[in-house]
């Protein structure tokens, strides 16, 4: 059975929510009924998924925005803010991974993915939450990931960033509990995305993935999308500074 929660009249902004697992939640949360704002790098995917979310007679706002950047992600809140009056949920899905043994990452590697996975949601997080503070209402949600609790090689530079974001998540829902808004995490296992296509079409490299999950099978986008409905739903309205693994059992050991 699937979950079912009504959004109508709620405005949801997905960061990264052009592909993977950002997409598929910015379809869900169509599908429950909200308004949903998707930015993205990609224009092109930014029309690929308004087709999606149209299709469930949901209203869709789409932006371009490279969160690396704090003037875009200011700019492309403040727009969003403005489409219906009010942000209520935000869903930071935006994220890149570049594996690399530790011994050779770059500075350059370095950067690019904290500028994304940290510094990126850190400050896509304080835009959003500084238009929820006055309304004294609202949901946030950053997909992190198991590497923020376990290792695995050639991840050095993301387990670092995905482990900080999660911290962070924390601290914003202790300094955000008194305007009643709830900050939490999704920690999702290895997912079919674009990203992990490489190892998916890897015999070997999936089934060495795969043996770490006592379930028995990688994620699929559409595998958190309950989670986040939950999060956002009046049910978890005592849930914060939490994260919900989604991971097949990876990190039970």
């Amino acid at each position: 059975m699937n979950l079912q929660v009504d959004l109508v009249g709620k405005t949801a902004l997905v960061i990264g929510g052009s592909r993977g697992i950002g997409e598929a939640i910015s379809v869900k949360l169509a599908q429950s009924g909200a308004n949903v704002a998707v930015a993205a790098r990609s224009e092109e995917r930014l029309s690929h998924v308004k087709q999606k979310i149209e299709a469930h007679s949901a209203s869709f706002f789409g932006i371009a925005c490279d969160i690396s950047n704090v003037n875009q992600v200011s700019k492309m809140v403040d727009e969003v803010d403005a489409w219906k009056g009010s942000i209520d949920v935000m869903v930071n899905a935006a994220g890149i991974n570049i594996p690399t043994s530790a011994l050779e990452v770059t500075e350059e590697i370095w950067d690019k993915t904290i500028d994304i996975n940290l510094k990126g949601a850190f400050f896509c997080c304080q835009a959003v939450a500084k238009k929820m503070v006055p309304r004294k209402a609202g949901k946030i949600i950053n997909i992190t990931s198991q590497l923020a609790f376990v290792v695995f090689e050639g991840r050095a530079v993301y387990c670092a960033s995905k482990s900080g974001l999660d911290h962070m998540s924390k601290v914003f829902a202790l300094e955000l509990a008194p305007y009643n808004i709830q900050v939490n995490c999704i920690a999702p296992t290895f997912t079919r995305t674009p990203m992990t296509e490489a190892v998916f079409n890897n015999p070997e490299a999936y089934q060495k993935v795969v043996d770490r999950i006592p379930l028995g099978r990688a994620g699929e986008p559409e595998d958190y999308t309950g989670a986040v409905l939950y999060l956002v739903s009046d049910s978890a309205n005592l849930v914060t500074g939490t994260t919900i693994l989604v991971d097949g059992g990876w990190t039970i050991e």
